[in-house]
Protein backbone atom coordinates (compact mmCIF):
# COMPACT_ATOMS: atom_id res chain seq x y z
CA UNK A 1 0.00 0.00 0.00
CA UNK A 2 1.67 3.51 -1.00
CA UNK A 3 1.75 6.28 1.64
CA UNK A 4 -0.56 8.10 -0.42
CA UNK A 5 -3.53 5.36 0.12
CA UNK A 6 -2.57 4.95 3.41
CA UNK A 7 -2.64 8.65 4.13
CA UNK A 8 -6.21 8.62 2.62
CA UNK A 9 -7.44 5.95 4.68
CA UNK A 10 -6.46 7.63 7.70
CA UNK A 11 -8.17 10.54 6.69
CA UNK A 12 -11.34 8.84 7.11
CA UNK A 13 -10.53 6.28 9.23
CA UNK A 14 -9.60 9.02 11.87
CA UNK A 15 -12.58 11.42 11.21
CA UNK A 16 -15.28 11.73 13.26
CA UNK A 17 -18.68 9.19 12.51
CA UNK A 18 -20.57 11.00 10.08
CA UNK A 19 -24.42 12.28 10.89
CA UNK A 20 -27.44 10.33 9.84
CA UNK A 21 -28.32 13.87 7.10
CA UNK A 22 -24.94 13.31 6.02
CA UNK A 23 -25.13 9.46 5.00
CA UNK A 24 -28.75 10.29 3.43
CA UNK A 25 -27.19 13.09 1.57
CA UNK A 26 -24.02 10.77 0.47
CA UNK A 27 -26.03 8.04 -0.71
CA UNK A 28 -28.79 10.46 -2.62
CA UNK A 29 -26.23 12.02 -4.38
CA UNK A 30 -24.08 8.95 -5.63
CA UNK A 31 -27.53 7.15 -6.42
CA UNK A 32 -28.31 10.47 -8.54
CA UNK A 33 -24.85 10.28 -10.03
CA UNK A 34 -24.34 6.80 -10.93
CA UNK A 35 -27.28 4.50 -10.59
CA UNK A 36 -25.00 1.27 -9.91
CA UNK A 37 -26.97 -0.22 -6.63
CA UNK A 38 -28.53 -3.48 -6.93
CA UNK A 39 -32.08 -1.89 -7.69
CA UNK A 40 -30.81 0.99 -9.79
CA UNK A 41 -28.70 -1.95 -11.65
CA UNK A 42 -31.58 -3.59 -12.81
CA UNK A 43 -33.81 -0.71 -13.59
CA UNK A 44 -31.08 0.51 -15.77
CA UNK A 45 -30.98 -2.94 -17.59
CA UNK A 46 -34.37 -2.51 -18.49
CA UNK A 47 -34.09 1.07 -19.77
CA UNK A 48 -30.93 -0.32 -21.95
CA UNK A 49 -33.26 -2.94 -23.09
CA UNK A 50 -35.97 -0.05 -24.34
CA UNK A 51 -33.18 2.52 -26.08
CA UNK A 52 -31.15 -0.95 -27.74
CA UNK A 53 -32.29 0.20 -30.80
CA UNK A 54 -30.52 3.63 -30.91
CA UNK A 55 -27.09 2.56 -29.99
CA UNK A 56 -24.02 3.46 -32.29
CA UNK A 57 -23.61 1.19 -35.12
CA UNK A 58 -20.06 0.21 -34.15
CA UNK A 59 -22.07 -2.18 -31.05
CA UNK A 60 -23.76 -4.19 -34.02
CA UNK A 61 -21.17 -4.47 -36.45
CA UNK A 62 -17.39 -4.70 -34.32
CA UNK A 63 -15.39 -5.41 -37.74
CA UNK A 64 -17.22 -1.96 -39.19
CA UNK A 65 -16.25 -0.62 -36.17
CA UNK A 66 -12.59 -1.13 -36.16
CA UNK A 67 -12.51 0.39 -39.13
CA UNK A 68 -14.58 3.95 -37.80
CA UNK A 69 -11.65 5.84 -36.10
CA UNK A 70 -12.22 6.26 -32.68
CA UNK A 71 -9.58 7.33 -30.20
CA UNK A 72 -9.52 11.35 -30.81
CA UNK A 73 -13.48 11.56 -31.41
CA UNK A 74 -14.95 9.94 -28.42
CA UNK A 75 -16.26 13.35 -27.18
CA UNK A 76 -18.47 13.28 -30.36
CA UNK A 77 -19.50 9.49 -29.52
CA UNK A 78 -20.49 10.14 -25.99
CA UNK A 79 -21.52 13.71 -25.61
CA UNK A 80 -24.86 13.15 -26.23
CA UNK A 81 -25.99 10.87 -23.19
CA UNK A 82 -22.94 11.40 -21.04
CA UNK A 83 -23.64 13.01 -17.83
CA UNK A 84 -22.38 16.36 -19.03
CA UNK A 85 -23.61 16.30 -22.09
CA UNK A 86 -23.03 19.07 -24.94
CA UNK A 87 -21.37 20.02 -28.19
CA UNK A 88 -17.28 19.49 -27.03
CA UNK A 89 -15.76 19.82 -30.79
CA UNK A 90 -14.97 23.31 -30.69
CA UNK A 91 -13.82 23.02 -26.98
CA UNK A 92 -11.44 19.61 -26.11
CA UNK A 93 -8.26 19.04 -27.27
CA UNK A 94 -7.08 16.12 -29.04
CA UNK A 95 -4.48 14.18 -27.61
CA UNK A 96 -4.39 11.30 -29.33
CA UNK A 97 -5.35 10.61 -33.12
CA UNK A 98 -6.34 7.13 -34.42
CA UNK A 99 -6.31 6.28 -38.54
CA UNK A 100 -8.55 3.71 -39.94
CA UNK A 101 -6.40 1.22 -39.52
CA UNK A 102 -7.09 2.02 -35.91
CA UNK A 103 -2.93 3.15 -35.87
CA UNK A 104 -2.09 5.60 -32.96
CA UNK A 105 0.20 8.23 -33.79
CA UNK A 106 1.31 8.41 -30.52
CA UNK A 107 1.71 5.84 -27.27
CA UNK A 108 1.99 8.59 -24.66
CA UNK A 109 -0.90 8.78 -23.20
CA UNK A 110 -1.70 4.69 -24.02
CA UNK A 111 -1.16 2.12 -20.74
CA UNK A 112 -1.54 -1.21 -20.64
CA UNK A 113 -0.99 -4.08 -17.81
CA UNK A 114 -3.66 -7.51 -16.90
CA UNK A 115 -4.63 -7.73 -20.69
CA UNK A 116 -6.66 -4.44 -20.57
CA UNK A 117 -5.29 -0.95 -22.30
CA UNK A 118 -6.46 2.49 -21.59
CA UNK A 119 -5.81 5.32 -23.95
CA UNK A 120 -6.27 8.62 -22.86
CA UNK A 121 -7.96 10.72 -25.74
CA UNK A 122 -9.47 13.97 -25.57
CA UNK A 123 -9.67 16.77 -22.40
CA UNK A 124 -11.87 20.00 -21.65
CA UNK A 125 -11.27 22.12 -18.19
CA UNK A 126 -13.48 24.76 -17.93
CA UNK A 127 -11.14 25.62 -14.75
CA UNK A 128 -13.09 24.16 -12.35
CA UNK A 129 -13.38 20.82 -13.37
CA UNK A 130 -11.13 18.27 -16.10
CA UNK A 131 -13.13 16.47 -18.80
CA UNK A 132 -11.53 13.30 -20.03
CA UNK A 133 -12.26 11.00 -22.29
CA UNK A 134 -11.05 7.39 -22.67
CA UNK A 135 -10.49 4.41 -24.72
CA UNK A 136 -10.51 0.89 -22.48
CA UNK A 137 -9.56 -2.42 -24.84
CA UNK A 138 -9.22 -5.65 -23.44
CA UNK A 139 -9.55 -8.83 -25.65
CA UNK A 140 -10.57 -11.03 -22.76
CA UNK A 141 -13.56 -9.45 -22.21
CA UNK A 142 -16.96 -9.22 -23.18
CA UNK A 143 -18.16 -5.43 -22.55
CA UNK A 144 -21.63 -5.84 -24.21
CA UNK A 145 -23.16 -7.12 -21.03
CA UNK A 146 -22.60 -3.73 -19.63
CA UNK A 147 -25.99 -2.19 -18.42
CA UNK A 148 -26.79 1.76 -18.93
CA UNK A 149 -27.46 4.10 -16.27
CA UNK A 150 -30.14 6.81 -16.42
CA UNK A 151 -28.43 10.28 -17.10
CA UNK A 152 -31.36 12.74 -17.12
CA UNK A 153 -33.83 13.83 -15.15
CA UNK A 154 -36.49 10.92 -15.38
CA UNK A 155 -36.96 8.07 -17.29
CA UNK A 156 -38.66 9.39 -19.73
CA UNK A 157 -35.80 11.48 -20.82
CA UNK A 158 -34.47 7.81 -22.23
CA UNK A 159 -30.94 9.53 -21.44
CA UNK A 160 -29.04 6.69 -20.52
CA UNK A 161 -25.13 5.71 -20.73
CA UNK A 162 -22.82 2.70 -20.13
CA UNK A 163 -20.66 2.90 -17.23
CA UNK A 164 -17.32 1.70 -16.37
CA UNK A 165 -15.84 1.93 -12.74
CA UNK A 166 -11.88 3.61 -12.31
CA UNK A 167 -10.60 3.20 -8.21
CA UNK A 168 -7.15 4.90 -7.75
CA UNK A 169 -6.09 8.75 -6.96
CA UNK A 170 -5.30 11.94 -9.56
CA UNK A 171 -3.45 15.16 -9.05
CA UNK A 172 -2.39 18.11 -10.37
CA UNK A 173 0.94 18.96 -11.10
CA UNK A 174 2.03 16.75 -7.96
CA UNK A 175 -0.47 18.15 -5.51
CA UNK A 176 -1.70 15.93 -2.47
CA UNK A 177 -3.64 12.68 -4.34
CA UNK A 178 -6.93 12.54 -3.97
CA UNK A 179 -9.23 9.52 -4.77
CA UNK A 180 -10.80 9.37 -8.21
CA UNK A 181 -14.74 9.02 -7.65
CA UNK A 182 -16.84 9.39 -10.41
CA UNK A 183 -16.71 6.41 -13.23
CA UNK A 184 -16.65 6.77 -17.13
CA UNK A 185 -19.77 7.27 -18.80
CA UNK A 186 -19.82 6.16 -21.95
CA UNK A 187 -20.73 3.47 -24.48
CA UNK A 188 -19.99 -0.14 -25.37
CA UNK A 189 -18.56 -0.21 -28.59
CA UNK A 190 -17.87 -3.92 -29.46
CA UNK A 191 -17.50 -6.29 -27.20
CA UNK A 192 -13.70 -6.00 -26.30
CA UNK A 193 -14.06 -1.95 -26.47
CA UNK A 194 -15.25 1.14 -24.73
CA UNK A 195 -15.36 4.58 -24.72
CA UNK A 196 -16.14 6.94 -21.89
CA UNK A 197 -15.43 10.32 -20.32
CA UNK A 198 -14.27 10.77 -16.70
CA UNK A 199 -14.87 14.39 -14.76
CA UNK A 200 -12.82 15.29 -12.38
CA UNK A 201 -13.74 18.23 -10.00
CA UNK A 202 -10.56 20.81 -9.16
CA UNK A 203 -10.27 21.60 -5.36
CA UNK A 204 -9.94 25.53 -6.56
CA UNK A 205 -10.20 27.19 -9.33
CA UNK A 206 -7.26 26.72 -11.97
CA UNK A 207 -5.63 28.68 -14.97
CA UNK A 208 -3.41 28.31 -17.88
CA UNK A 209 -2.06 24.88 -18.47
CA UNK A 210 -1.22 21.51 -16.23
CA UNK A 211 -0.77 17.42 -15.91
CA UNK A 212 -3.40 15.53 -14.38
CA UNK A 213 -1.80 12.43 -13.13
CA UNK A 214 -3.92 9.63 -12.83
CA UNK A 215 -2.70 6.15 -10.49
CA UNK A 216 -5.37 3.94 -11.18
CA UNK A 217 -5.58 0.68 -9.48
CA UNK A 218 -8.59 -0.63 -10.44
CA UNK A 219 -11.05 -0.93 -13.44
CA UNK A 220 -14.37 -3.18 -13.55
CA UNK A 221 -17.46 -3.15 -15.06
CA UNK A 222 -21.28 -4.84 -13.95
CA UNK A 223 -23.21 -7.11 -15.90
CA UNK A 224 -26.23 -7.10 -16.53
CA UNK A 225 -26.09 -11.71 -16.49
CA UNK A 226 -26.00 -10.88 -12.93
CA UNK A 227 -28.74 -9.03 -11.85
CA UNK A 228 -30.47 -11.34 -9.61
CA UNK A 229 -27.39 -12.04 -7.78
CA UNK A 230 -27.01 -10.96 -4.31
CA UNK A 231 -23.96 -8.42 -5.51
CA UNK A 232 -23.59 -7.03 -9.08
CA UNK A 233 -21.37 -4.04 -8.29
CA UNK A 234 -18.33 -4.13 -10.21
CA UNK A 235 -19.03 -7.66 -11.00
CA UNK A 236 -16.00 -7.91 -13.26
CA UNK A 237 -12.77 -6.16 -11.22
CA UNK A 238 -9.29 -5.93 -12.04
CA UNK A 239 -6.71 -4.47 -10.22
CA UNK A 240 -3.07 -3.49 -11.45
CA UNK A 241 -1.67 -0.74 -12.45
CA UNK A 242 -2.29 2.07 -15.32
CA UNK A 243 -0.82 5.69 -14.35
CA UNK A 244 -0.71 7.81 -16.88
CA UNK A 245 -0.03 11.96 -17.14
CA UNK A 246 -1.99 14.01 -19.63
CA UNK A 247 -1.56 17.72 -19.75
CA UNK A 248 -4.40 20.40 -20.20
CA UNK A 249 -5.49 23.16 -20.81
CA UNK A 250 -7.58 25.90 -19.63
CA UNK A 251 -10.35 27.17 -21.85
CA UNK A 252 -12.67 29.51 -20.27
CA UNK A 253 -14.82 30.47 -23.30
CA UNK A 254 -18.23 30.81 -22.37
CA UNK A 255 -17.16 30.58 -18.89
CA UNK A 256 -18.76 32.86 -16.50
CA UNK A 257 -18.43 34.05 -12.53
CA UNK A 258 -21.33 35.61 -10.91
CA UNK A 259 -20.57 37.19 -7.58
CA UNK A 260 -23.45 36.76 -5.30
CA UNK A 261 -21.83 36.94 -1.65
CA UNK A 262 -25.72 36.82 0.14
CA UNK A 263 -25.30 35.58 3.93
CA UNK A 264 -28.90 34.43 5.47
CA UNK A 265 -28.04 32.09 8.80
CA UNK A 266 -25.15 29.84 8.86
CA UNK A 267 -24.82 29.90 5.00
CA UNK A 268 -23.15 32.11 2.32
CA UNK A 269 -23.90 32.09 -1.34
CA UNK A 270 -20.73 33.17 -2.45
CA UNK A 271 -20.43 32.59 -5.96
CA UNK A 272 -22.22 30.73 -8.90
CA UNK A 273 -20.31 29.50 -12.18
CA UNK A 274 -21.67 28.31 -15.46
CA UNK A 275 -19.25 26.61 -18.31
CA UNK A 276 -20.81 24.94 -20.93
CA UNK A 277 -21.54 21.73 -19.39
CA UNK A 278 -21.82 22.63 -15.67
CA UNK A 279 -23.23 25.16 -13.01
CA UNK A 280 -21.54 25.54 -10.10
CA UNK A 281 -22.42 27.07 -6.80
CA UNK A 282 -20.17 27.86 -4.15
CA UNK A 283 -21.68 28.42 -0.61
CA UNK A 284 -19.76 28.25 2.74
CA UNK A 285 -21.30 26.35 5.80
CA UNK A 286 -20.08 25.99 9.71
CA UNK A 287 -17.61 23.81 10.36
CA UNK A 288 -15.18 23.42 12.84
CA UNK A 289 -11.38 21.33 12.70
CA UNK A 290 -11.77 17.90 13.88
CA UNK A 291 -10.93 16.90 17.09
CA UNK A 292 -7.11 15.57 17.88
CA UNK A 293 -7.88 13.06 20.68
CA UNK A 294 -5.50 10.98 22.05
CA UNK A 295 -6.24 7.54 20.51
CA UNK A 296 -6.16 9.53 16.85
CA UNK A 297 -2.69 11.21 17.63
CA UNK A 298 -1.34 7.55 18.74
CA UNK A 299 -2.89 6.01 15.31
CA UNK A 300 -1.36 8.63 13.47
CA UNK A 301 2.04 8.40 15.61
CA UNK A 302 1.92 4.85 14.58
CA UNK A 303 2.63 5.67 11.34
CA UNK A 304 4.73 9.02 11.30
CA UNK A 305 6.80 9.28 15.12
CA UNK A 306 7.68 12.58 13.76
CA UNK A 307 4.41 13.96 12.92
CA UNK A 308 3.74 17.03 14.36
CA UNK A 309 0.48 18.42 15.54
CA UNK A 310 0.22 21.23 13.23
CA UNK A 311 0.45 18.23 10.29
CA UNK A 312 -2.42 16.08 12.27
CA UNK A 313 -4.92 18.62 12.18
CA UNK A 314 -4.06 19.17 8.60
CA UNK A 315 -4.90 15.78 7.92
CA UNK A 316 -7.78 14.83 9.96
CA UNK A 317 -9.25 18.16 8.25
CA UNK A 318 -12.60 20.20 8.86
CA UNK A 319 -16.47 18.83 9.68
CA UNK A 320 -18.83 20.60 7.81
CA UNK A 321 -22.93 21.24 8.51
CA UNK A 322 -24.56 20.12 5.32
CA UNK A 323 -26.81 22.00 3.35
CA UNK A 324 -28.76 20.84 0.33
CA UNK A 325 -28.97 22.81 -3.07
CA UNK A 326 -31.02 22.83 -6.19
CA UNK A 327 -31.46 25.38 -9.48
CA UNK A 328 -33.34 25.57 -12.31
CA UNK A 329 -33.25 27.72 -15.15
CA UNK A 330 -35.50 30.45 -16.45
CA UNK A 331 -37.97 28.21 -17.83
CA UNK A 332 -38.36 25.71 -14.42
CA UNK A 333 -36.11 23.18 -15.86
CA UNK A 334 -34.10 21.52 -12.86
CA UNK A 335 -30.68 20.80 -13.79
CA UNK A 336 -29.43 17.58 -12.52
CA UNK A 337 -27.37 16.93 -9.66
CA UNK A 338 -23.52 16.55 -9.11
CA UNK A 339 -22.57 14.79 -5.65
CA UNK A 340 -22.35 17.83 -3.38
CA UNK A 341 -19.44 18.41 -1.19
CA UNK A 342 -18.29 21.18 1.68
CA UNK A 343 -18.46 24.67 -0.27
CA UNK A 344 -19.56 23.18 -3.75
CA UNK A 345 -22.85 21.94 -5.54
CA UNK A 346 -22.43 21.25 -9.18
CA UNK A 347 -25.22 20.53 -11.65
CA UNK A 348 -25.07 19.28 -15.31
CA UNK A 349 -26.22 21.93 -18.30
CA UNK A 350 -27.26 18.82 -20.80
CA UNK A 351 -27.89 21.83 -23.60
CA UNK A 352 -30.31 23.61 -21.49
CA UNK A 353 -30.39 27.16 -22.14
CA UNK A 354 -29.42 28.84 -19.15
CA UNK A 355 -30.32 32.99 -18.81
CA UNK A 356 -31.40 33.24 -15.11
CA UNK A 357 -30.77 30.66 -12.72
CA UNK A 358 -32.81 30.15 -9.44
CA UNK A 359 -30.86 28.43 -6.65
CA UNK A 360 -32.29 26.99 -3.33
CA UNK A 361 -30.22 26.28 -0.72
CA UNK A 362 -31.93 24.08 2.38
CA UNK A 363 -30.46 23.23 6.04
CA UNK A 364 -33.22 20.40 5.50
CA UNK A 365 -32.91 17.19 3.47
CA UNK A 366 -36.70 16.62 4.10
CA UNK A 367 -37.14 20.01 2.32
CA UNK A 368 -34.56 19.80 -0.70
CA UNK A 369 -35.95 15.99 -1.50
CA UNK A 370 -39.43 17.07 -1.98
CA UNK A 371 -38.17 20.58 -4.05
CA UNK A 372 -36.80 17.93 -6.28
CA UNK A 373 -40.20 16.24 -6.41
CA UNK A 374 -42.21 18.99 -6.53
CA UNK A 375 -40.66 21.36 -8.85
CA UNK A 376 -39.66 25.09 -8.75
CA UNK A 377 -42.91 25.93 -7.05
CA UNK A 378 -42.45 23.68 -4.86
CA UNK A 379 -45.07 24.41 -1.12
CA UNK A 380 -40.99 24.46 0.68
CA UNK A 381 -39.84 26.75 -1.52
CA UNK A 382 -40.36 29.31 1.56
CA UNK A 383 -38.10 27.02 3.85
CA UNK A 384 -35.01 27.74 1.76
CA UNK A 385 -32.48 29.22 3.64
CA UNK A 386 -31.00 30.93 0.88
CA UNK A 387 -33.47 31.51 -2.81
CA UNK A 388 -31.90 33.75 -5.29
CA UNK A 389 -32.25 35.13 -9.10
CA UNK A 390 -29.20 35.44 -10.71
CA UNK A 391 -29.60 36.57 -14.46
CA UNK A 392 -26.54 34.82 -16.37
CA UNK A 393 -27.32 36.97 -19.62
Amino acid sequence: MTDEKLNQILKQALAPEINDIEIQIHKRRKAKMKKFGKTGKIAAAAAAAAVIGTLGLGYFNPVLAAKIPLIGKIFEKVEDDATYSGDYTDKKTVLTNEDSAGNLDTSNYSVSDKGITLTASETYCDGYSIFLTVNIESEDADFTHIPKHYTGMNVADGRTAAGFYIDGTWNVDGSSPEWLENTFDGEVIDSHTFAGMLKINLPKKHTGSGELNLTVNGLGYDDDRMSGGEEISASHWTEGSWNIAVPFEVNGTDVKTIEVGETKGNITLEDVVVSPYQVIVHAKTPGAQRELTDDRREKLLSKDPDMTDAEMFELLGWSYEPCQTICFNQDGEMLYADMEMAGRAGFAVQGKEIKTLYVFIFDNLDDWSLMEQEGMNSSVADRAVISKEIQVE
